[in-house]
């Protein structure tokens, strides 16, 4: 008889932990812009302390102290969330088997982000380590997505549920959506929102960087409209063609932001939605790639054939 796991923990609230990393993943990238948009990025000026004699930040460093030391707060929730998933998933690892990775995967890049908050923060809020901050919390969307929905998932093989063209389809545009992201971060880069009054800018014609991410903003909207069209039209399954349909509404309505921000001087609340939004397109981007194929659950063993010697033993009351 197989042994009860010690800790047992129920699917529903793994579900929830996993939903939770996401979640709190998506936040601090808001936060975290929050800290940029309010010329807050050198509030706590080094790294681990926010001082050079405190770890906290004091009266003298005003609002600016408070934002950046409440963003670094921020962190401890995730990893606090990301090491409770991990213990979860421990328990549970006979039910999800890859869970006990990508949930491991989460802590190791909660800490990595630590580390490079840090060396932004040395560098005077260096644009290239900002962009680099960024990605690496778009990479951590994809491992929290990933290990949501594995544990969503029956522990059986892995089934396409499309065929190949399709699939090649779909992958292009998921490329597409992560060049947005990283040119989108080019354009950060180069423009007026630094974080702090001296810090530099990557050098590139805000036009010009803004002009190349325009034109594969439109390239992703075209994909992700052939690739709505072509699901339909190839009768693929319910939940790929809603996927698809929920991108291309979240593409959208981040383009309409982005182009309102840029013909109205960059506010900041707007710069704020679109990076939510880069969130959001990158979760539906992501939505998409796994609607296009299903774990199935594991087969029952076979039933062993009765013998003849079998069936003419009679039965015991």
């Amino acid at each position: 008889m197989k042994r009860p796991a010690r800790f047992p923990v129920s699917t529903t609230l793994l579900r929830r932990l996993a939903l939770a990393n996401i979640v709190a993943n998506a936040a601090i990238v808001v936060t975290g812009g929050a800290v940029r948009l309010t010329a807050s990025g050198l509030g706590c000026p080094t790294w681990p302390r926010c001082t050079d004699e405190s770890y906290t930040t004091t009266a003298e460093m005003g609002i600016h102290g408070v934002i950046e030391f409440g963003n670094r707060l921020l962190t401890f929730v995730l990893v606090l969330i990301a090491g409770a998933t991990l213990l979860a998933a421990l328990a549970h690892r006979r039910r999800r088997p890859g869970a006990v990775g990508l949930a491991l995967a989460v802590v190791l890049g909660i800490v990595a982000q630590a580390v490079i908050g840090g060396i932004t923060v040395r560098t005077q809020l260096h644009p290239s380590i900002v962009g680099i901050h960024f990605v690496v919390s778009m990479l951590l969307l994809l491992v929290a997505y990933a290990l949501w929905r594995r544990v969503r998932e029956p522990a059986g093989p892995k089934v396409t549920l499309v065929p190949p063209a399709l699939r090649a389809l779909t992958w292009t545009t998921v490329v597409a959506s992560a060049a947005v992201i990283v040119v989108g971060v080019a354009v950060t880069g180069s423009g007026p929102h630094a974080g702090d009054a001296d810090a530099i800018r990557n050098g590139l014609d805000p036009q010009t960087i803004s002009q190349v991410h325009a034109d594969l903003v439109f390239l992703l909207v075209g994909l992700t409209v052939g690739l709505w069209l072509a699901l339909r039209a190839l009768g693929a399954p319910a939940a790929a063609v809603r996927a698809a349909r929920t991108l291309l509404l979240v593409e959208l309505a981040q383009g309409v932001i982005g182009f309102v921000q840029y013909f109205t001087n960059l506010p900041v609340l707007l710069v704020g939605a679109h990076m939510l939004g880069s969130c959001l397109v990158w979760l539906a981007t992501l939505s998409v790639l796994w609607s296009i194929r299903e774990r199935r659950p594991v087969d029952p063993p076979a039933a062993r054939p009765v013998t003849p010697a079998e069936e003419a033993e009679p039965a015991h009351v």
